[in-house]
């Protein structure tokens, strides 16, 4: 046991199970193909874990006979979070209002974390904290209905020449338990014809498809 010690050993074991719990995530990742797969995840998990090793463990300060040390033994740590979120942020980016890369990011940062708690020895909190990254990117990327919120879309239909269309649409997109908020109209005087606009809640079992099949009319759905 003493020689475990005096070479360092445990400090190894540390960093290969840091490793070790960034792999497993990295596989996930990869196997959905995004941007950090094992080997980005390896290497934060590893190298967290090695500055925590030598942020705890890699300064002999003097500490006076009170007890207290000079200098704090996490201050090379505290600097981690922040060096990953740098790293993280270059994941992140923005297409056509769309954002991007914001979950691979958040694990990494994650992933960075659990590096830190097997460094510092926390070996439990360490994999436990792998299970529940791992179980939420796998179960929170299926395809649940349950998950999903209503999605506020507007609805536009024109070229209504239909008195009692208003009425009757609500009617029929509240039988889909869509809800329906605001609703807007423009006349058309030349043509005798009214444009429609109802700002609609749809639920996710619903698809925009089955909504335009209900008019006969110029229908199309927009994202509010």
């Amino acid at each position: 046991m003493n020689i475990i010690y005096e070479y360092g050993i445990h400090y190894i074991l540390r960093m290969l199970i840091a490793g070790l719990c960034g792999l497993v995530i990295g596989i996930e990742r990869k196997n959905r193909a995004k941007e950090a797969g094992l080997r980005t995840h390896f290497m934060v998990s590893t190298a967290a874990a090695l500055m925590m090793i030598v942020s705890m463990y890699g300064f002999n300060d003097p500490i006076f006979p009170e007890g207290t040390r000079v200098a704090d033994p996490t201050r090379i740590a505290a600097q981690i979070v922040s060096g990953v979120g740098f790293l993280g942020a270059g994941m992140i980016f923005v297409h056509k209002n769309t954002i991007n890369g914001l979950t691979t990011a958040a694990g990494i940062w994650a992933t960075a974390g659990i590096g830190m708690a097997v460094g510092a020895g926390m070996y439990i909190i360490g994999i436990v904290a792998t299970i529940f990254v791992l179980l939420a990117q796998i179960i929170l990327h299926m395809d649940r209905k349950w998950l999903k919120a209503p999605k506020l879309s507007v609805l536009r239909v024109n070229c209504v020449n239909d008195k009692g269309f208003q009425r009757k649409t609500v009617d029929v997109l509240k039988e889909l338990n869509i809800s329906v908020g605001e609703v807007s109209l423009k006349k058309n005087k030349a043509e005798g014809t009214t444009d429609f606009k109802f700002t609609v809640e749809i639920p996710p079992e619903v698809t925009e498809e089955d909504i335009l099949n209900l008019f006969d009319y110029d229908a199309s759905i927009d994202a509010d």
